[in-house]
């Protein structure tokens, strides 16, 4: 197996990292704008298995270059470029999977069905935690009950020493986290898809310690196109991000103060974009170096199995991984990206355009995390 990754960051670096401990992948090609030093955790494989070069993905050519010498391409970088690039794939007939997180690319990516099947591809894209993992988890609670009634799916990550007034620490875009906490949300009510208000419905839900009590509240992305999917089939389905309590209120008072908005206003005879004021004085405030995050996900499907009630759920707590410098984000999020792609170059993947919920197979896929010491427990 030959393969690229497109972006050099925290979660390309950890597929990329993943894809070289398998002795079956003969090269690993990992590929950015700009290609700084490489993570400590890279640095035995430069030279021989890995190879690095820059690559801006708009030049069509010189990706089209790269991708006919590989068997497989994980894409690690911004949404909006994941349109073009699956296309691309499926012109040079390579599979291709993507972070995913934008719900509009991910429905325009399945128009390319038809062309990928008769390449012989497959194209995967939302491969991350949420949307990802959470996915692959529901639908193999739905696959075990006879009828489903309620889909909950919950994903945080957190500061294993949380600071205030946030308790929060970034561990992967201030500017993503921003989207998620002023878009809304999309879940399935009473039957029927619909909207709710980011940081809306905060719950508690436990955890054992030292996590100890989290609140949860709905943000954007999580369902995916689970919520067109089982529209009209299931009556209640949704996505709630985990936080450490007192969280979710205080982002709502900065976002109802306008101190989110993109809309520009006059400062002192300047025009300022008040989002970008905040990204950027909460986010020096935000990065803690040397800080070792954790994240925290649990998936609760109910319904009916056998003419009785049944519930089939799953809980996760992945942590800093202290001997290879990863953190729990890059662990849970950047190998389930190199696993979908080594299930795809494999040919575990039918050929076509699939969520992972619609084609990575379960008890495989937490095998295999497994291997990778992140462990998710099914709950009795």
């Amino acid at each position: 197996m030959r393969m690229l990754v497109l972006g050099a960051g925290l979660q390309g670096s950890a597929c990329a990292f993943d894809l070289l401990r398998n002795p079956d992948v003969e090269r690993v090609v990992l590929a950015d704008v700009r290609i700084g030093a490489l993570p400590a955790f890279l640095q035995p494989y430069a030279g021989s298995r890995l190879v690095t070069t820059e690559l801006d993905v708009r030049n069509h050519d010189a990706v089209r270059a790269l991708m006919r010498e590989s068997t497989a391409v994980c894409s690690a970088i911004p949404y909006y470029f994941n349109f073009p690039l699956a296309q691309l794939a499926v012109e040079c007939g390579v599979h291709f999977t993507d972070l995913g997180g934008n719900t509009e690319i991910v429905l325009q990516q399945k128009g390319l069905e038809a062309d990928a099947e008769a390449k012989g591809v497959s194209i995967v894209p939302d491969t991350g935690l949420a949307p990802g993992m959470v996915n692959i988890l529901a639908q193999y609670g739905i696959s075990q009950l006879d009828t489903t009634s309620t889909v909950k799916l919950f994903v945080g990550g957190l500061p294993q020493n949380p600071e205030p007034p946030l308790n929060y620490q970034i561990v992967y875009s201030l500017e993503g986290v921003v989207d998620y906490y002023t878009t809304e949300s999309l879940v399935v009510r009473d039957g029927r898809r619909a909207t709710l208000p980011a940081l809306s419905e905060v719950e508690h839900v436990q955890f054992p310690e030292p996590v100890g009590t989290l609140e949860a509240f709905h943000t954007a992305g999580g369902l995916s196109t689970m919520a067109f999917r089982y529209d009209g089939k299931i009556p209640n389905m949704e996505y709630k991000t985990l936080r450490y309590p007192g969280h979710a209120r205080i982002m709502e008072a900065i976002r109802d103060l306008g101190l989110l908005s993109l809309d520009p206003v006059d400062v002192k005879g300047q025009s300022v974009v008040p989002r970008d004021v905040f990204v950027k004085v909460a986010g020096e405030k935000l990065r803690k170096p040397g800080g070792k995050d954790l994240v925290a996900l649990r998936v609760v499907v109910t319904g009916i199995k056998d003419g009785a009630p049944a519930e089939r759920a799953w809980q996760m707590v992945a942590r800093y991984d202290e001997k290879n410098g990863l953190t729990a984000m890059m662990q849970t999020t950047g190998f389930t990206l190199s696993i979908t792609s080594q299930l795809q170059a494999t040919g575990v993947i039918r050929p076509g355009v699939h969520t992972p919920d619609e084609c990575v197979p379960a008890d495989k896929y937490l095998a295999m995390l497994a291997e990778r010491g992140v462990v998710v427990e099914a709950m009795q």
